[in-house]
C-alpha cells in the first residue's frame, strides 16, 4: 500500500463517511461527533470501517469500533493500519 498523506486520508475517509451517513461532506469537521453530531448508528460504524478497510487494504479489529467518534480519531485509527 502506497503511504497516503494527511490530507488525501482525510479528504478520502470524509467522503466515505458523508456517503454512508447520508450528510453533505462540509458537515463532518475533524471534530463532530458522528453518533451525537451527525446521526451516525452502529450498522453506519461497520459499514464506515469495511470501507476503510476495503479501500486501504488494512484490517482493524472489530472492537477498535468505539473509536470511530469523529474524522480525526478515524484518520488516525486509519493510520495506525496503514
Amino acid at each position: 500500500m502506497p503511504q497516503v498523506d494527511d490530507l488525501t486520508l482525510e479528504k478520502e475517509l470524509r467522503e466515505i463517511i458523508a456517503k454512508i451517513v447520508e450528510i453533505e461532506p462540509k458537515r463532518i469537521t475533524l471534530e463532530a461527533n458522528f453518533v451525537e453530531d451527525l446521526g451516525m448508528d452502529s450498522m453506519m460504524a461497520l459499514e464506515i470501517l469495511a470501507a476503510m478497510e476495503k479501500k486501504y487494504k488494512i484490517q482493524v479489529p472489530e472492537e477498535k469500533l468505539g473509536k470511530l467518534k469523529n474524522l480525526k480519531e478515524t484518520i488516525n485509527l486509519t493510520k495506525e493500519y496503514l
